[in-house]
């Protein structure tokens, strides 16, 4: 099956560039220049992912990331002009998968596109009746995607899911935010911490009663994190 890619990026040589290795790996590009034009393309097409800058004309990266994911999730990586955390957390925190700082290298981004397009393969390839984890009124369902706190249904993004099973998954074990990073985003660039400790907070925003005295998501402090279980 042929993957189609949506690229935004209001840069002609980033475009070019980034379109052409893309292209190299057997994949079918889209391109937009602006956010209206972004909006209008994913609803066309319906790619496989999405490759989206933060700074654009007419509509910044940041509404169109929030829109696109409203309207049907899809891996997204965004691209941030800027090295700071706040840049990257605020992509994040917008729904974004994963994201690149400016400039970066073609083959690390090749490698952060199949690192998520090969997550979403194996997300779709998890049986109807795979196992089910439902502990202390929490209950996920890796086949259908789904997650149901209280009785009461949460939409989560696709990396917010994985790394959420991935906790449940291990009841009490601690993991490093290198591990998880890792385990989860499945490559080793981003190193910055500040990924997975956001989606750590956006998902105890999500299934905690009280975020600050978490019940599931607990943090070992100078370690990292575990599924506590509701202990």
């Amino acid at each position: 099956m042929m993957v189609k890619i949506l690229l935004v990026d209001d840069e002609p040589n980033i475009r070019e560039v980034v379109g052409l290795y893309l292209r190299c790996e057997g994949y079918t590009v889209v391109e937009a220049t602006d956010g209206d034009e972004a909006l209008e393309l994913y609803r066309r097409h319906r790619p496989d992912l999405v490759i989206l800058d933060l700074i654009l004309p007419k509509l910044d990266g940041l509404e169109v990331c929030r829109r696109i994911q409203s309207e049907g999730r899809v891996p997204l990586i965004m691209l941030t002009a800027k090295g700071e955390e706040e840049d990257r957390v605020l992509g994040l925190n917008a729904g974004a998968d994963d994201y690149v700082v400016k400039p970066f290298r073609p083959r690390e981004l090749m490698a952060r596109v199949a690192a998520l397009l090969r997550r979403a393969d194996e997300a779709r390839a998890v049986p109807v009746n795979g196992r089910v984890l439902a502990i202390d009124g929490l209950r996920i369902d890796p086949g259908a995607r789904e997650v149901v706190v209280r009785d009461a249904p949460v939409a989560l993004t696709a990396r917010e899911f994985d790394l959420l099973y991935y906790l449940v998954s291990h009841p009490g074990e601690t993991f490093t935010r290198d591990q998880l990073m890792e385990a989860v985003w499945d490559h080793a660039f981003a190193a910055d911490s500040s990924t997975v400790t956001v989606h750590v907070r956006r998902l105890r925003e999500k299934l905690e009663a009280d975020p600050r005295q978490p019940r599931y998501l607990q943090t070992v402090w100078g370690v990292g994190y575990q599924f506590g279980g509701g202990e």
